[in-house]
């Protein structure tokens, strides 16, 4: 399998449903701005959306997908024991997923206020919005969680774009909600996105069912039975979800300390500097480190180590190439791009400026959520779920600790640059581990690379600098969009061309490589 052709295969659904997102973004900002309504349907998302990064995206995908591969590679590349490994999960994870989602449903008021204090310095409408909210959304995370099983068996055989594809429906979905509600008082234009969240899962969830049953890969129900793969599954999948979630446990730590300690808007500051620091993480990091651990799971169990150490190290070589100007740019820029794509409507120039202090936080942890997912399918390949994990806590509670020392001084941008540091301090304790047990080490090719990077991103700095002094002013405008639009795509393609440029000149990549590697066929 080509790593390069894969990435680019789920990158670019990924892309595409990162654009609807924006979309979304862009009218939820308008329509809600960073009042009273946006912070409870944001808090109230992103508990669904936790349950999804650990288990759904995080455990199933980090545990599941594994035990697929070596079933396929022990029964020959046939289907035939695949398809009922996943139809004993799907028997044992239906129920579990139906009583949980009761559950929490039930249990919304004291879960709400366990992360959020009740809101102590903001009205009691609020509290219960965020409730009524979380009631809504909370199926969400049944919904998701069988997409997610459905999207691992077919990204085990290679078929990657179904699930990449996935999340452009929830988009449209949310996207329709708010072009049917825009007329609305911002409470029921966010109750009625907090419902489109699950109808968004209802649909994605027939697109992998018919998709599976298209690629002959369809589940039957099944009685539940903990047969020894199963019980396997489930002792791998605690510390699979809290090793791949740590991310968003860290952003939900962020977001709690936002609800008890600062005013109103810092949890709808955060989300949206948060949405902007994700795109390349999903783009680049979630599609590398998705296409890499089929991969290097695959020639670990045929016993090439040292192909799945190359894969690994042509991975970091390719998201660094990629992440470095980005985060680069985000945290340089970070005003225009926000003033550009969310202020109009409700979303003020005030919250343009503290938006955007927390997008330049968060930007500079970016390269290290990007190679978390790329070292962590080193451990996972291997069927080591739990030193991710313990990595994570610690990570977990270095975000917690420097949160809370730096929200007095900094505010919610401290919250954003204390999840930074968690960031690297998750990243640099995986590859030391990797280093440590022999399992990774930067190849040649690889060292002469990362200097080089680094060059080419100081490069594209010091134009882009050069170019906001000129141009910057325009993305803040007031003589209409289509100005601000223009001066904000200018000065990113002047940066763009400028890494471009210095990568090529540097000798990072050559325009005939890279299409030979996006056109080789898979093996």
């Amino acid at each position: 399998m080509n790593l390069v052709r894969a990435t680019a295969t789920i990158g670019s659904f990924t892309l595409l449903s990162r654009i609807a997102g924006f979309v979304r973004d862009v009218l939820q900002a308008t329509l809600l701005g960073a009042g009273m309504a946006a912070d409870a349907f944001l808090i109230a998302q992103r508990l669904p959306n936790l349950f999804r990064a650990l288990f759904a995206e995080g455990a199933l995908a980090a545990a599941f997908v594994p035990m697929l591969n070596q079933r396929i590679g022990a029964e020959d590349g046939r289907l035939d024991g695949a398809r009922r490994f996943a139809e004993a999960v799907l028997a044992v994870l239906l129920p579990f997923l139906l009583l949980f989602t009761v559950v929490m449903v039930v249990g919304a008021a004291p879960v709400v206020w366990a992360l959020t204090g009740g809101f102590p310095d903001a009205s009691p409408d609020k509290f219960a919005l965020t409730v009524h909210f979380t009631r809504l959304t909370f199926p969400y995370l049944m919904l998701i969680s069988l997409v997610s099983l459905l999207g691992g068996l077919l990204n085990a055989v290679g078929r990657f774009a179904v699930n990449a594809a996935a999340p452009i429906l929830l988009n449209l979905v949310l996207i329709t909600g708010l072009l049917l509600s825009a007329g609305d008082d911002a409470a029921a234009v966010a109750g009625v996105q907090a419902l489109c969240v699950t109808l968004g899962g209802v649909a994605q969830l027939i697109w992998l069912m018919w998709s599976c049953n298209r690629a002959g890969l369809g589940l039957r129900l099944r009685w539940p039975r903990l047969t020894p793969e199963v019980k396997t599954l489930l002792q791998l999948i605690l510390p699979a979800a809290l090793g791949a979630g740590a991310v968003q446990i860290n952003l939900l730590i962020s977001t709690a300390l936002a609800a008890r300690f600062l005013g109103e808007g810092a949890v709808s500051w955060l989300y949206y500097a948060d949405r902007l620091n994700q795109l390349p993480l999903g783009i680049i990091g979630i599609g590398v480190g998705t296409a890499l651990l089929p991969a290097m799971s695959r020639l670990l169990a045929a016993g090439d180590a040292s192909a799945a150490l190359a894969q690994q190290n042509r991975a970091i070589e390719l998201v660094l190439l990629l992440t470095l100007p980005a985060a680069a740019g985000l945290a340089l820029v970070a005003g225009p791009i926000i003033s550009v794509l969310f202020q109009h409507g409700a979303f003020t120039a005030l919250d343009t400026r503290q938006t955007a202090a927390a997008l330049a936080a968060f930007a500079l942890g970016l390269p290290a959520y990007v190679l978390i997912k790329v070292l962590t399918p080193g451990f996972h390949a291997r069927s080591d779920t739990r030193t991710p994990v313990r990595v994570a806590l610690g990570a977990m509670l270095v975000n917690l600790v420097a949160n809370l020392v730096l929200v007095w001084p900094l505010g919610h941008v401290g919250i954003a640059l204390g999840t930074a540091i968690a960031a690297w301090g998750n990243a640099g304790v995986l590859w030391w581990l990797l280093m440590r047990r022999g399992q990774f080490a930067l190849d040649e090719r690889a060292r002469r690379s990362l200097p080089r990077l680094v060059l080419a991103t100081l490069a594209m700095l010091a134009v882009l600098w050069l170019a906001e002094q000129g141009i910057g002013r325009l993305t803040t405008a007031d003589d209409g969009l289509a100005l601000r639009i223009a001066a904000l795509a200018l000065l990113l393609g002047l940066g763009g061309l400028a890494y471009v440029g210095a990568a090529r000149a540097l000798g990072l990549f050559t325009l005939s490589g890279l299409r030979s590697q996006l056109k080789r066929k898979r093996t």
